[in-house]
């Protein structure tokens, strides 16, 4: 099936033919509906929801973790452009409407002041246009506001990432989001020597355009934040780009090539894997507020920071002694009742083995990636939640699940689906290393079979994609994981433009 001209595609790419081959299986086979033990709750098991004395403990282990010299990283998916956040301003464009008709375009246009890159867009109309914005509406021309926006005779924010957008005013200043991260770092990731370790991960025709917003502000931010920044920037790998396939999973083509697809965010935990410190947040590009709001997010941040820091030493505690060999039956039954009551991991069989199986089991469950996930209240965010599932071992974990996940015809498992309280807004923090202090790899503890095929258009024809595991999804499926209920304050995500008219982002 594999032309030569393909193999040298893939080559170049860094793919394998055998690799080629596992992708065109799942095409034809697809991926298997996982199914749902239960879900998470706090009433019945999976979240955690602290008082405030507990709070307060966690963020004193925040803190002696980071005075002791623990090792820190955040980690920020922004690729891609902001396109999506802009679907509505496009679509009134492509329609050529004299004026807004619909409640979203109503609001853009009321409350366009309001934006943090109106200055930056009155000065765009005053050149393309010689009007301002507000001559410009006066006088019907919503259509040429909108193009000055997002198409590249103004702004050109429809292709640009949304890390670099403006969000945000701070008195006469503006910030993207890309500088309210580097804030934030400060705030709770600052190691013992005042270093803020931060990666984002970026598309490479943006690489250019962060480099160059980082050198205009990175010496002014750890001017005012008394920390030095180290920052560094990956882009997802070629080698994880998935095959394009007809509607018959027949390879897709163009001008005689392979046409390949990004395969999600997934593709990220290669990304991930390169990360060397022993505490990972990772937080995406468009979840941020202005300095003024960010108290609530800061303090939550070093909660579950202290959280996965005890965690991993209790859990390290478990490990040592099991290699040493120096436990007792009663020591193992601490240990199973930790990792069934605390880390929420079960298997219905397993308890009364001889007392050698039952340390190899519990070693093999203790010696794994950790993360600790914030969750908030559902408010109605598409989006994943958690669950508890089952895996392929025939235990029961907890775990992040999309819709897509679920089998839509499966009534039982659906309803079970939509009873969930809560809701999963990409907040976790990870420890990525193991007892000894080296990296696990992490590429082994993904779940292959989570992946997800969708339908999308090229060149106008349809084609089938393939997306790897979700990075917190199907990606960490084999970690220790979990769920501590976090304010709904902490979770104010850019999806769309008016989004930012949200008092969270208004400062």
């Amino acid at each position: 099936m594999l032309q030569p001209d393909d193999l040298k595609d893939l080559a170049f790419k860094g793919i394998s033919p055998s690799a080629i081959e596992e992708q065109l299986e799942r095409f034809r086979k697809g991926f298997p509906y996982l199914r749902i033990s239960d879900v998470a709750t706090v009433d019945n098991h999976g979240i955690l929801r602290l008082d405030l004395t507990q709070e307060k403990y966690y963020e004193a282990e925040w803190e002696d973790f980071l005075s002791r010299g623990g090792e820190v990283e955040k980690f920020v998916p922004a690729s891609g452009a902001a396109s999506r956040m802009f679907k509505n301003l496009f679509a009134f464009v492509s329609a050529g409407q004299e004026a807004p008709s619909d409640d979203f375009m109503k609001s853009f246009f009321e409350g366009i002041e309001k934006f943090a890159f109106f200055p930056a867009l009155d000065a765009a109309c005053r050149k393309c246009y010689g009007q301002g914005v507000r001559e410009m509406l006066a006088d019907g021309r919503y259509i040429n506001v909108v193009k000055c926006l997002i198409s590249d005779e103004g702004l050109n924010y429809g292709a640009m990432p949304k890390g670099l957008l403006q969000f945000h005013r701070h008195g006469e200043e503006v910030h993207t989001p890309l500088e309210e991260h580097l804030e934030e770092g400060a705030q709770y990731a600052a190691d013992k020597e005042g270093k803020v370790n931060i990666h984002f991960t970026v598309s490479p025709e943006h690489r250019s355009a962060f480099e160059a917003m980082l050198a205009e502000k990175v010496s002014a931010l750890e001017e005012q934040w008394g920390v030095s920044f180290h920052v560094t920037l990956s882009e997802q790998k070629p080698s994880t780009d998935t095959l394009a396939v007809t509607l018959d999973n027949q390879p897709y083509r163009e001008n005689g090539h392979l046409v390949f697809r990004p395969a999600g965010h997934g593709a990220l935990i290669e990304n991930l894997n390169e990360m060397d410190a022993d505490v990972v947040f990772i937080k995406n590009i468009d979840n941020v507020v202005p300095t003024s709001l960010r108290e609530t997010t800061v303090r939550y941040k070093k909660i579950i920071g202290g959280c996965l820091v005890k965690l991993q030493r209790q859990i390290a505690s478990y490990i040592q002694q099991l290699r040493s060999g120096r436990y007792t039956s009663s020591d193992l039954q601490e240990m199973l009742s930790y990792l069934h009551d605390t880390l929420n991991v079960r298997h219905e069989s397993v308890g009364v083995e001889e007392t050698t199986v039952l340390a190899e089991y519990l070693l093999s469950k203790f010696n794994r990636p950790l993360r600790v996930c914030g969750v908030v209240k559902n408010d109605g965010e598409p989006g994943g939640g958690p669950y508890i599932t089952y895996n392929a071992d025939n235990t029961t974990s907890p775990q992040i699940l999309e819709a897509a996940q679920i089998d839509p015809t499966d009534t039982a498992m659906t309803a079970l689906a939509k009873s969930g309280s809560h809701f999963n807004p990409v907040d976790l923090v990870c420890y990525i290393k193991d007892v000894d202090g080296k990296k696990f790899d992490l590429k082994r503890f993904v779940d292959k079979d989570t992946g997800l095929i969708s339908e999308k258009s090229k060149s106008g024809v349809t084609v089938k994609a393939l997306e790897l595991p979700g990075l917190w999804n199907g990606s960490m499926s084999d970690w220790n994981t979990i769920f501590l209920e976090v304010p709904l304050e902490t979770f104010n995500p850019v999806k769309t433009v008016n989004d930012l008219l949200r008092p969270q982002h208004q400062g």
